[in-house]
């Protein structure tokens, strides 16, 4: 196909297809939380990432898992525990996610220096 013939389609575009998955505001934080201190627990990714409620933070993991990014490992004790990791699948957003972040930091130096 000729570049200047390309179509670009939401339902089958692969960068919309990730950023329905790492989109939003939460999801991306999570995944490099998780990343950065696998395997995180409930608790410590409620307070480490700030501003997200207990709510949203359940919703949002449980998309994760079913998307397939993380797993969710419930031990049987009390309190109750329940640790996450990202599966095999989701570790390969991990250079996604980085080269996001550096993406991010230049963005961040960019717009400082046009102040």
């Amino acid at each position: 196909m000729n570049e200047n013939n390309l179509v670009f389609n939401e339902k089958t575009c692969p960068v919309t297809a990730t950023m329905q998955v790492i989109g939003g505001k939460w999801k991306a934080i999570l995944i490099n939380a998780i990343y950065q201190t696998s395997p995180a627990r409930f608790g410590e990714l409620k307070r480490s990432v700030t501003g997200i409620t207990q709510s949203m933070l359940t919703s949002q993991l449980r998309e994760l898992e079913d998307d397939g990014i993380i797993n969710r490992k419930v031990y049987a004790e009390i309190p109750p525990k329940v640790e996450y990791t990202l599966t095999e699948f989701g570790l390969t957003l991990s250079p996604i996610i980085l080269s996001m972040a550096e993406w991010g930091r230049k963005y961040k130096f960019n717009q400082a220096q046009k102040k």
